[in-house]
């Protein structure tokens, strides 16, 4: 691909136009930090805005000079370069601008600017410390030593500074007290034996107070030398870190955006579909996800299912691509959620055997179906036999297994992985981290002070997905921020096996 293919390309580029960047350059991205070979091709598909193949991607990076000619394409292939938010539809690849894993990348490469805006009035010079000559007060000490671990100073360095700030002499458990309020200094009893002795800056008054020493002039200098270093040190780190009033702001900020971004989601309206047999469908089941229907169209509804696809913002399926291409629909700018799984294979051992996951799987760990979907060749003998009923509701039976898996990942934003000894979170493509999770559900829960109805176990039932809705109540540790569900009976309801939550109403 030439560059002034790569212009043209990027002049009505939808995929950055949907992230709201410009086009970068390649050439640009070689020597930055994060530009693997993965980000690179990330960075060669925006640029073009268009699908490319491996070969035309592997032209560009020998064009910026990103690789070798002759090991452009097989660093290519060895990046795994089907992986979000990079897909492969036949030799093509192409970019999903909605998936979430290309926000994260866009920011990795320094793409997008940040969205805090820089501090406008300058940092505050930190305010000087005294000389040497200056006693020390207990304020430094607690600035300065701020419950560091101080095993690096001898005890007669300590005692020195604490006797110094106080201007006379102490009782040494006074001294002591000072020490362990300041500092995380522990161990000074055999230590403190040889202050008093013979040649020591520290003296023992007749009535057992430490004092200083005449001749410890030096000492006690070196003592407020190192005190105060700590000081201006603390000062510099204090006024390089943003204030609390902003850091609140941007906090405050970040919530607003999260929020409103949640709220967008949350007005989008989902469908579900399922077709048999691949790769052309007789038969397509439709899931209205916010209106809990079900619709099978035959091959001869092809329009009116065109149609109500026309509603929807949010199209999920197995293949979902293929599926939407075989019935001849054009998505347009709706986001697509692809249903199968998000990793294909799992490392059982270190000798190499490995675990394939299929989707069948996931909806067996995540939602207890035993068999969720149906065999294959039983359908296609009821597609011959013309047996339409049996296939409707088999596929129909499908689409609600499919459900309950899209369900479980949308307040989970995992799939549970179970085989064997094997229990796992995979992330989802299909749930954004903006829309609301379990662990939303219960903060929220928290702060209104009000349970939670959920449903445990199995997947819920179709016709009345709430009828062994439970009420939990939330927990949590305020030290470690950890939450956790119990029951009315106080048993704890671990979080994996929730199908269903929601707000009681109080």
């Amino acid at each position: 691909m030439t560059s002034d293919a790569s212009r043209a390309g990027s002049e009505k580029n939808g995929w950055c136009a949907v992230l709201g960047i410009e086009p970068p350059r390649v050439e640009r991205l070689v020597a930055h930090p994060e530009a693997n070979t993965y980000a690179l091709l990330i960075a060669a598909l925006l640029e073009r805005g268009a699908p490319m193949t491996l070969v035309e991607v592997a032209a560009r990076l020998v064009e910026a000079g990103a690789a070798e000619e002759d090991h452009a394409l097989l660093s290519l292939q060895r990046c795994k370069p089907a992986r979000l938010p990079v897909y492969r539809d036949g030799d093509q690849y192409h970019l999903d601008p909605r998936d979430e894993a290309l926000e994260r990348w866009v920011i990795r490469l320094d793409l997008r600017p940040p969205r805090t805006a820089p501090r406008a009035t300058p940092r505050p010079e930190p305010a000087p410390v005294p000389d040497s000559d200056v006693r020390l007060t207990l304020a430094e000490l607690a600035e300065g030593w701020n419950k560091a671990s101080l095993y690096s100073w001898s005890p007669q360095r300590l005692v020195l500074a604490v006797l110094d700030a106080l201007g006379e002499p102490a009782h040494p458990a006074a001294v002591l007290n000072t020490v362990a309020q300041s500092t995380r200094h522990s161990g000074l009893g055999e230590s403190l034996r040889r202050l008093g002795r013979k040649g020591s800056a520290i003296e023992v008054l007749e009535d057992g107070r430490w004092a200083i020493a005449a001749d410890a002039g030096a000492l006690v200098a070196s003592a407020r030398r190192a005190v105060r270093q700590r000081v201006a040190l603390a000062r510099q780190q204090a006024a390089l870190r943003p204030s609390a009033a902003s850091i609140e702001e941007t906090i405050r900020a970040m919530e607003r955006r999260e929020a409103e971004h949640a709220a967008a989601l949350a007005a989008l309206r989902h469908c579900l579909l399922v077709g048999f047999p691949t790769p052309a469908p007789e038969a397509i089941t439709l899931v209205d996800v916010g209106a809990h229907s079900i619709t099978t169209f035959a091959r001869g509804e092809r329009d009116a299912l065109r149609a109500r696809l026309e509603s929807y913002d949010v199209v999920a399926a197995i293949e979902v691509r293929p599926l939407l291409r075989s019935i001849d629909f054009d998505p347009g700018a709706r986001r697509l959620a692809e249903l199968g799984p998000p990793q294909k294979t799992r490392q059982l051992n270190r000798a190499g055997r490995t675990l394939r996951i299929t989707t069948a799987l996931l909806v067996q760990g995540s939602c207890g179906i035993a068999r969720p979907f149906g065999d294959p060749k039983v359908m296609m003998r009821y597609l011959a036999a013309g047996e339409t009923g049996k296939l409707h509701r088999r596929l129909e039976a499908d689409a609600r297994s499919l459900y309950a898996l899209y369900q479980y990942g949308r307040l989970h934003h995992v799939a549970r992985l179970r085989w064997g000894f094997l229990d796992e979170g995979l992330p989802v493509p299909w749930a954004h981290h903006d829309e609301p999770s379990l662990q939303h559900l219960k903060r929220a829960a928290l702060e209104r002070r009000v349970p939670i109805q959920v449903v445990v176990g199995a997947a819920p039932g179709w016709e009345d997905p709430w009828s062994r809705a439970r009420t939990a109540f939330v927990e949590h540790n305020a030290e470690t921020l950890h939450t956790w569900l119990v029951d009315a009976e106080g048993f704890v309801i671990d979080d994996e096996e929730v199908q269903l939550a929601r707000l009681a109403t109080p």
